[in-house]
């Protein structure tokens, strides 16, 4: 079930969300469907928007925004300061504000404020998806993954968690090497490594569109509509363990194999 938000202001959409005070919340986004509906009316702050939901989450709450790239992987090295957000428009923008901090990891790092930024930037891990990774303090800690402009199932990045974390066969880990520079400005080398997808398979993983029904059923994903927006929240602890639980049985369900 799709809840409908006659209210247009973009401003206002985390008053209609299930997010509360002290949450913590990871947002993904694409904010291209954003910008195209509000055109009308002139250039959408995102700025403002990204108020809108620390307001709403209060000192207490913990907004994160995934910082992404995969530079270090090509041997392009990673900096701090220089390195570049891939993964939206909203990252990018939170990267340039001096209330967020940026996380360690060289590949899947986070754009973070809040209550716990400074536990997570202590964070220091070799694997992006592994045990003590950003991941896994959001299974742990019940938060709660926003998806606007886009459906989860094309940036659900928390699966990866969910396989390593299960090692599946079809992907296995794989070291990279590489200049890092680090928040204080200083360069030295450093490996880590990354639990990637194995492509002697010839073969993809996909989530099956069937997990919107059995997330919905267990009452952790709500979906709404802004417009020609599309939104969805997931809590991930109770999505994790659903994912877990298929994995397990070896279902197929969640993730799936399809030849090219």
């Amino acid at each position: 079930m799709v809840c409908k938000i006659t209210d247009n202001n973009i401003y206002n959409l985390v008053n209609h969300l299930d997010i509360k005070k002290n949450d913590i919340l990871l947002i993904t986004s694409n904010t291209v469907p954003i910008i195209i509906e509000y055109k009308k009316i002139g250039t959408v702050n995102f700025n403002k928007l990204i108020d809108k939901f620390l307001e709403k989450l209060g000192k207490n709450g913990t907004l994160l925004f995934p910082t992404f790239s995969w530079n270090f992987c090509k041997g392009l090295g990673f900096d701090y300061y220089k390195t570049s957000s891939e993964t939206g428009s909203l990252s990018k923008i939170a990267l340039q504000r001096s209330d967020f901090t940026r996380t360690k990891h060289p590949i899947y790092s986070f754009a973070v404020t809040g209550k716990d930024s400074k536990k997570l930037f202590k964070l220091d891990y070799k694997s992006g998806w592994g045990k003590d990774s950003v991941f896994d303090y959001l299974y742990k800690n019940n938060a709660k993954n926003l998806f606007i402009g886009m459906d989860y199932k094309d940036g659900f990045t928390f699966d990866h968690f969910i396989e390593e974390k299960n090692k599946v066969d079809y992907r296995f880990f794989k070291t990279f090497s590489g200049s890092y520079t680090d928040k204080n400005k200083k360069t030295i080398i450093k490996k880590y490594k990354m639990f990637v997808r194995d492509l002697n398979l010839n073969g993809r993983t996909e989530i099956n569109p069937k997990l919107d029904k059995i997330l919905i059923k267990n009452n952790c994903y709500k979906k709404y509509k802004l417009s020609n927006i599309n939104i969805g929240l997931i809590n991930l602890k109770t999505a994790g363990k659903i994912m877990d639980e298929d994995i397990k049985k070896n279902g197929g369900l969640i993730f799936s194999r399809s030849l090219k």
